[in-house]
């Protein structure tokens, strides 16, 4: 003879209860930052501002595509050719350069004007588009990624 075993299917009420406590309280701060109660802390110009941090170096460049696939990258004042980004290389820069490409293209701007990078005081890396407002934080996806810009960057001093 076997016993059947009952089990309830029901969420213990003291988990139900934590876990609309966390989703208000989330909800809350989201709320709180939307209006202006929390500062917003990723805001790297509010931030750099508020810690008065300037530029370091920077550096005007225009990105072209090349019929080779290839992404000439050159210093916008002198028209020195900086870098070459082979086909199939440099996914980080062509996904920046995509994403602030397709910016100007929704505001009707031309390829033309130069993007700034600019490397800031505290070590950070941005890359800016004076012609729709867009900026990039390029220092923060990692050492790897930051260092094909930064190398442009270098490659001024030169």
């Amino acid at each position: 003879m076997s016993q059947a075993v009952h089990h309830d299917p029901t969420v213990p009420r003291g988990a139900l209860i934590g876990a609309a406590a966390v989703l208000l309280f989330t909800m809350a701060m989201a709320g709180a930052t939307r209006v202006g109660w929390i500062p917003h802390s990723a805001d790297p110009d509010a931030s750099r501002a508020a810690q008065n941090v300037q530029p370091a170096q920077s550096r005007q460049l225009r990105f072209a595509d090349r019929a080779d696939g290839a992404v000439v990258v050159t210093d916008a004042n002198s028209g020195v050719t900086v870098k070459v980004v082979e086909f199939g290389q440099g996914g980080f820069l062509r996904a920046t350069m995509r994403r602030m490409a397709k910016a100007r293209i929704a505001a009707g701007k031309g390829s033309e004007p130069p993007f700034k990078l600019t490397l800031w005081e505290n070590g950070a890396l941005s890359l800016s588009d004076p012609q729709t407002g867009r900026e990039a934080e390029i220092h923060g996806f990692g050492a790897d990624h930051s260092k094909i810009f930064a190398d442009m960057l270098e490659a001024s001093a030169e």
